[in-house]
């Protein structure tokens, strides 16, 4: 252990602040939503998810103290090894893990349960920043970013194998990782460009997005090339993008319908038109969107929600907490908690630019990202813009593994940014 630092002056204690107000948020909400008006019990009751959580909170703690006692530089030179390590657990699951809801990716513990795919997204982000620390790695050069890719998207393939969908999809938002380390930006900028040309081909027709995508690239030839531009290898580029993209947008309905599975096939319809099945696949988002439109500006008070109290609206307590908060908090409520996750995140990017030591300064990117990707998601799932893919909103929703990973993600890096002053 480093005996030099003064751990309590070292810690940010404005994120600390932070990490308590939304802990605090959650419970709240979490009991708001497992709330019973007829048979109303303690919110330390262990027979419902409030009790639980509390449970869970102090847990959180408890790994707090560990991870602030632990050595700071076990986390640069274990890195690898916990990613290995974590790489078995993960594949283990597959095989010894207990099907929930269809899904592989739970291991029992007793009467609880922990999700393994949760504490990946750690271990992942650890070990890039290593890997992207090393001297002499440079992933402008194509041999290391595709190495750097490895580390991220080995992790979501072993979890798609657990038809763990949504845990899976977090990775992909490492890229701005790899973006802000020096990844050419063409690179973030064709990914945008198969989600935009993704969500064009499931609203309309294809041959309407093809026809689109050809006018685009004349109008870019002859509006936004000069004259001295318009030379054969720019006409091979822009000829090469325009099949490219036509050809990913022809290919979606095909994937859609042959490759995914018949629950995710329902999802991304209901995403384009909720109202095709209302009382099935769409009835989460409408009775979610619902619940937050009626939360109006000042909410309806604490424990008074109606579409909370008669179940409207399943995983209330999980993935659908926010509904919980629109409804009794209402758009005021909302805008603090989204000002909170506003704060956090841009003082992890600001610490995160504060480091000497570099894996130090991509390991907070990472944070920063894989909580964005969360709230982001998570959110807008809630209120109809994303697909409802089942990921937990950051230390609100009910859960010890996301509660604990969460935890365990920002607090090494906490413990690293106390340490700023070394270079590791």
């Amino acid at each position: 252990m480093a005996k030099d630092i003064d751990i309590k002056q070292g810690i940010d204690w404005t994120t600390v602040l932070i990490y308590i107000a939304l802990l605090g948020i959650g419970l709240m909400n979490i009991y708001a939503a497992v709330y019973n008006v007829d048979n109303p019990k303690s919110i330390f009751s262990l027979e419902h998810n409030a009790g639980r959580q509390i449970l869970f909170m102090f847990v959180s703690f408890a790994l707090i103290l560990v991870i602030l006692f632990v050595d700071f530089k076990v986390y640069d030179s274990f890195a690898y090894i916990f990613y290995g390590l974590w790489i078995l657990v993960l594949i283990a699951t597959i095989f010894l893990g207990s099907d929930i809801k269809g899904s592989k990716s739970w291991i029992k513990l007793g009467t609880f349960s922990i999700q393994p795919a949760e504490f990946a997204k750690t271990f992942t982000v650890m070990a890039l920043a290593k890997y992207l620390s090393t001297l002499g790695v440079n992933v402008s050069k194509l041999k290391y970013a595709v190495r750097a890719a490895l580390f991220i998207f080995v992790p979501p393939i072993i979890i798609i194998l657990q038809k763990e969908t949504g845990s899976a999809l977090t990775f992909a938002i490492l890229i701005v990782v790899l973006y802000r380390e020096g990844l050419p930006g063409v690179y973030p900028a064709l990914i945008i460009s198969f989600i935009i040309l993704l969500i064009l081909a499931l609203v309309f027709p294809n041959w309407t997005v093809v026809l689109g995508l050809a006018l685009f690239a004349v109008l870019f030839w002859y509006l936004f090339l000069k004259r001295y531009e318009r030379n054969r290898q720019n006409l091979q580029r822009v000829l090469g993008l325009f099949i490219l993209f036509s050809g990913f947008v022809l290919t979606v309905d095909f994937v859609i319908s042959n490759v995914l599975a018949p629950h995710q096939q329902r999802r991304i319809k209901i995403l384009v038109n909720p109202d095709s099945d209302p009382k099935g696949d769409g009835w989460n988002v409408i009775q979610s969107k619902i619940a937050i439109g009626s939360g109006g500006v000042m909410g309806k008070g604490y424990l008074q929600g109606t579409q909370t109290k008669f179940d409207f609206v399943p995983e209330q307590s999980t993935d659908f907490i926010f509904c919980t908060v629109g409804e009794e908090w209402g758009f005021l409520g909302s805008f603090i908690i989204l000002g909170l996750y506003f704060i956090l995140l841009t003082r992890l990017l600001s610490l995160a630019e504060k480091q000497k030591s570099k894996f130090a300064r991509i390991y907070g990117y990472g944070v920063a990202s894989i909580i964005f990707f969360h709230v982001l998601v998570n959110i807008g799932m809630t209120i109809g813009l994303m697909p409802v893919i089942g990921i937990p909103l950051p230390f609100i929703s009910y859960g010890g593994s996301s509660l604990l990973s969460f935890t365990l993600l920002l607090f090494i890096f906490l413990k690293l940014d106390a340490h700023r002053s070394y270079k590791v």
